[in-house]
């Protein structure tokens, strides 16, 4: 089974001329700071469909003859690949059908049917998804797009390869968020090519890492789970094509934590004023963790942007808490005329925000006459929350932690 070629990668860009955006490409001095690096993010979040994966869709199906267009494709997919399929196929007149898990984010659920795709649910997560469109397509006759184990599909997503050594020519390290590895293949071909000397690292979420167990034994294994909330890269086996890429191209392959993706959404929200979901984010997750070796001008791939709003509020949330930006307190007061007056004045003494109050007198380790406060502050980092603590305590407001 043969490399796809740089050549394979500029007939792809020629197919995609006038379809796919060149998405920009932009340097964060903020993250830059943070990890000692000239850094830049090639924001593919901001592509038609919100992510890269309509490039390999496009360029898979623009291939296909009569009879094959007619028949129309299916595919699977945990959301973004579907997006890429469903809007690849209805530029080009063909019928699509989509299978995605039970659980697949709502915003990319609709975003899918959308673009113009017949969607079915199926299985908890991608593989059982990837096994019922495998099923209809041979029964069918039906064209599988796979999402990243074919030839046409990594050449698609090369061509952001070929941008980023057009838009960074002096480019030392690219840094590429990695799921079944369509993306890392495609750009690696691109930019070994065109830069022979560039570092190449890839990204997955320690919840899923297939790559680094298959790399070892030579061959795709099949992880038994799946626990991460970057569900775009949440793949449980490499394909064969894509791991014989990054084995040949690849310089490293890192993995980061649910914690540390939280942390990059966040940091891409507030820093660089980009939206990322939690796969689109491992790359700059990685730089920030300090896990990846640079060298020189480094660009990480912002990969996709499709988030379900819910669970952007929920990990902004839980991103600042980790800074100490949000804090949530439990003390306990007097239950007398005036205590929880003063337990307020108190936080505002400290120049902490209150976004909600809630008190409790009927807990079961409560003492008689006591009530128990809950609290909600915005405050200004780890430092202040650990003087706010102290200061309360101070004054006989008890920090409680049961």
């Amino acid at each position: 089974m043969a490399l796809v070629t740089i050549d394979d990668v500029r007939a792809a860009a020629v197919r995609l001329e006038g379809v796919s955006s060149t998405t920009p490409v932009e340097r964060s001095r903020a993250i830059g700071e943070l990890v000692g690096a000239d850094v830049w993010l090639k924001c593919e979040n901001l592509q038609r469909t919100g992510s890269f994966k309509l490039r390999g869709a496009y360029n898979r199906i623009a291939q296909l003859d009569r009879e094959e267009r007619e028949r129309g494709v299916v595919c699977a997919s945990a959301g973004n690949h579907a997006q890429g399929v469903a809007l690849a196929a209805s530029m080009q007149g063909v019928h699509s059908t989509v299978f995605m898990p039970t659980e697949a984010p709502l915003p990319k659920l609709a975003a899918t049917l959308a673009y113009g795709a017949e969607v079915e649910l199926v299985g908890p997560g991608l593989h059982e998804a990837m096994d019922a469109a495998q099923t209809l397509a041979e029964e069918q006759g039906r064209v599988f797009v796979h999402p990243f184990d074919h030839a046409d599909i990594i050449a698609g997503q090369g061509t952001l390869g070929l941008e980023l050594a057009e838009q960074v020519p002096d480019i030392g390290t690219v840094v590429v968020c990695v799921g079944g590895g369509g993306l890392i293949s495609g750009t690696a071909v691109a930019l070994r090519a065109l830069k022979p000397d560039i570092r190449i690292v890839g990204v997955q979420a320690a919840g899923c890492a297939s790559f680094a167990p298959s790399l070892a034994a030579g061959r795709p294994l099949l992880l038994p789970t799946a626990n991460t909330i970057a569900d775009g890269i949440a793949v449980k086996r490499p394909g064969v094509l894509t791991l014989k890429h990054v084995e040949a191209l690849v310089d490293d392959m890192v993995t980061v934590t649910d914690e540390e993706l939280a942390s990059a959404v966040v940091l891409l929200l507030e820093r660089a004023k980009l939206v990322a979901e939690p796969a689109g984010a491992a790359a700059v997750a990685a730089l920030l963790a300090g896990k990846v070796d640079t060298r020189g001008r480094v660009v990480a791939t912002v990969s996709g942007g499709n988030i379900d709003p819910l669970v952007l509020q929920h990990l902004v949330t839980g991103g600042l808490a980790s800074v100490g930006r949000y804090s949530t307190l439990r003390t306990r007061v007097a239950d007398v005329p005036g205590e929880l007056s003063r337990l307020l004045a108190l936080v505002a003494e400290a120049r902490a925000s209150v976004v909600g109050v809630s008190h409790h007198r009927l807990q079961h380790r409560l003492q008689l006459g006591q009530v128990e406060v809950v609290l909600e502050l915005e405050t200004r980092g780890n430092d202040h929350v650990t003087a706010l603590h102290a200061a309360l305590e101070s004054e006989g407001f008890p920090i409680v932690t049961d």
